[in-house]
């Protein structure tokens, strides 16, 4: 999609905050999901003291970042309108 200063359509603000939302949705979920697999013995299990904070901090931190990866790389996809303008129509030529 790309707009030349033009205003855009209701059904593509309605598009844009479908897939902002789907981008947030999925990446709490991706996120939620890592934080569970990478700090989840900790809480689980009864592990020494510093190799369940190392687990729960390992989680703290990589959550977040994939969060972000998420979140921009679905946005990116969307910006760049991976799909044709036209259904059905998958080159120029026909």
């Amino acid at each position: 999609m790309e707009y030349y200063g033009g205003r855009r359509t209701k059904a593509e603000q309605d598009a844009a905050t479908v897939e902002i939302g789907y981008a947030l949705c999925s990446a709490a979920f991706a996120a939620a999901v890592v934080f569970g697999a990478i700090a989840g013995p900790a809480l689980l299990f009864d592990l020494p003291r510093t190799a369940g904070l190392l687990l729960v901090k390992g989680g703290e931190v990589v959550a977040p970042v994939l969060f972000l990866a998420r979140v921009v790389s679905v946005l990116v996809r969307f910006r760049q309108g991976s799909q044709p303008s036209q259904p059905g129509r998958t080159s120029p030529d026909s």
